[in-house]
């Protein structure tokens, strides 16, 4: 006698398999992720919400400048609401910039500048970096405190004090004497200071049982362990040289001797009514800045990550 049997009679719901589900050798079973995609929480869009305005905020100039710089004559300036995207783009912006005034030597004399400033800041700064951390002396509180002190004090309050300074060495209207006051700043001395502060005394202690002075210590134990906050001073010491334009001013007076900042002054004077001419001199200052900061960007992570101001 054959006997019927339906396919739900008689089955355990505990032992019917999901499809989500499978078993692993052990028998245990194992969920397999959901199809379905996670809503984001809302920490996460708020977070996300803040990068997009800081980007807005920190990179909104920049690219309204490259748009203003590559605008044409067919453009309208004052569209409301602005146009970022050029209806008649144009390189011209730029020649017109190079033939009106010499940009070319400008740049040669703001590179001048930085190479004097970035030199200064990566032996001074490493070498004060050094006496401030590794050496052992009484006034090395004191000397930290001033440094740390005259990172409250602003240029303005300084300047004339700078400016009689240099004209009684006879630097008026010379690219030393521009790059005098920068030569070492007190940031970069206190970088080098954390640098320095980070390396395992146990290295310097070897080098000092194997009969190593101060110097070999310095040269050839402390350098090579902060390369990457040196490519961090340099980069500081490059900006800020290339984008200074108050003392420039002051201090210098011939035209073959101004910086591009100053120099690009002359856009503003004489061409005021036309701001593409304006935009795309700003877009030539930013370049070089932009191409170091690219050429640099892994060792100037790493650098401010080792190198960063402690308490």
């Amino acid at each position: 006698m054959t006997t019927t049997h339906h396919p739900d009679a008689g089955t355990d719901p505990r032992a019917t398999a999901t499809t989500d589900s499978t078993r692993t050798p052990g028998g245990a079973p194992q969920v397999r992720p959901s199809s379905h995609p996670r809503r984001p929480r809302p920490g996460t869009i708020a977070r996300y919400i803040a990068l997009v305005v800081m980007l807005i905020v920190l990179a909104g100039p920049l690219l309204w400048q490259l748009s203003l710089s590559l605008k044409g004559p067919d453009d309208d300036l004052y569209r409301r609401p602005p146009q970022l995207i050029p209806s008649d783009p144009t390189l011209g912006n730029f020649a017109d910039v190079i033939d009106r005034i010499p940009v070319l030597a400008f740049v040669a004399n703001s590179f001048i500048v930085a190479a004097i400033v970035i030199g200064g800041n990566i032996v001074l700064a490493t070498a004060a970096g050094f006496a401030l951390a590794r050496l052992r002396w009484k006034l090395r509180p004191v000397a930290t405190a001033v440094f740390v002190a005259a990172m409250l004090v602003p240029l303005e309050a300084i300047i004339i004090a700078q400016f009689l300074l240099v004209r009684s060495m006879g630097l008026t209207d010379t690219l030393l004497g521009v790059a005098l006051p920068m030569l070492v700043t007190p940031l970069n001395v206190l970088l080098m200071r954390n640098a320095f502060l980070g390396i395992p005394d146990e290295m310097e202690e070897a080098a000092v049982v194997d009969g190593a002075n101060a110097w070999q210590r310095f040269w050839r134990i402390c350098v090579p362990q902060v390369k990457g906050v040196i490519s961090v001073v340099a980069i500081f010491a490059f900006v800020g040289s290339w984008n200074d334009f108050l003392w420039p001013l002051i201090i210098l007076t011939s035209e073959q001797n101004y910086t591009l900042t100053v120099g690009l002054n002359y856009l503003r004077g004489t061409f005021y009514d036309d701001p593409r001419l304006i935009a795309a001199g700003t877009i030539i200052a930013l370049i070089p800045i932009l191409a170091l900061f690219v050429a640099m960007q892994r060792y100037f992570m790493r650098g401010l990550e080792q190198g960063g101001i402690k308490g």
